[in-house]
């Protein structure tokens, strides 16, 4: 007899659980058939990058609306049997009572968790103000503990990436969203081991997700050995995809050269891979 698929209740509960001890990678598809492949490999959870799903679809991040965000995460969440985690941006909304409403939205998709950026993403202004960021954490565990509370909410300080490098901030504001109700706690941009150390130690005993993505290059176990608990890597895979298909047409366009083909793993391998995946999702 075939195993049951796990249900929505049942990756949330995982995912909630992988939270608590060890350290775990949680790589970033943008389909249905990179996420099916990363599922594949033995990945335990995976999450989605704005940036990747948006660059495949011919939008700049974050230049996709709201529905096509959730129907992403809804089509990717019934497409897998191991927990999905949603680059939910901003929320879609500034103030704390439509953040609210947005995340509920989200968890309806069937998610196992979301993260919420404290930067608008207008570039106007580079960060919220702190109160009211603290508020917009607030309002999204209100609206997540009234769906299903297992849903595993992350609150990011984007200062790094937004301009605002200022780690004392940046571990102000994370411990403000702990006690706001995060589950989880992300700072991306941090690219020594002292602020990741720093930042670990701040936020004890909640758990802290670290961007990976290449600058600088860690590995698992030198993440582990700080005491990161979650590490992902945003749209680096996307990118390694289209930057390999980039310079293999260019290399035709302008060279009328193929040679970069010749390396590319095959289609009788990709056809066996996803014929008996196609099976394992029938059964």
């Amino acid at each position: 007899m075939p195993l049951a698929r796990p249900s929505v209740s049942d990756k949330r509960k995982a995912f909630r659980d992988f939270h608590v001890s060890g350290c775990f990678v949680i790589p970033n598809p943008w389909n249905v058939g990179t996420a099916r492949y990363l599922q594949g490999l033995g990945f335990e959870a995976i999450a989605t990058t704005s940036a990747g799903h948006a660059h495949a679809l011919g939008y700049a991040d974050g230049a996709q609306s709201l529905d096509e965000v959730l129907a992403h995460f809804r089509e990717l969440a019934e497409a897998t049997d191991i927990p999905l985690n949603a680059d939910f941006e901003n929320g879609y909304a500034d103030e704390p009572a439509a953040v609210a409403e947005n995340v509920s939205r989200c968890v309806e998709t069937g998610v196992a968790g979301l993260s919420i950026e404290d930067s608008p993403n207008d570039g106007v202004k580079p960060l919220y103000d702190f109160d009211l960021s603290v508020a917009r954490i607030r309002a999204a565990r209100a609206a997540i503990d009234r769906i299903d509370g297992e849903v595993v909410l992350t609150a990011r300080a984007e200062g790094f990436l937004h301009g605002v490098p200022d780690l004392d901030e940046v571990i102000r504001r994370l411990q403000a969203y702990g006690e706001a109700g995060a589950d989880c706690l992300y700072a991306p941009g941090l690219t020594t081991r002292e602020q990741i150390e720093a930042v670990v130690k701040a936020v004890a005993p909640l758990p802290v997700n670290v961007l990976n993505s290449g600058v600088p290059s860690f590995s698992v176990d030198d993440l582990a050995a700080m005491g990161v608990r979650r590490i992902s890597v945003g749209g680096a895979l996307a990118r390694v995809a289209i930057d390999a298909f980039i310079r293999t047409a260019t290399e035709i366009a302008t060279r009328g050269r193929f040679d970069s083909l010749k390396s590319c793993i095959s289609h009788a391998e990709l056809d066996q891979f996803f014929s008996a995946d196609h099976e394992r999702r029938l059964a």
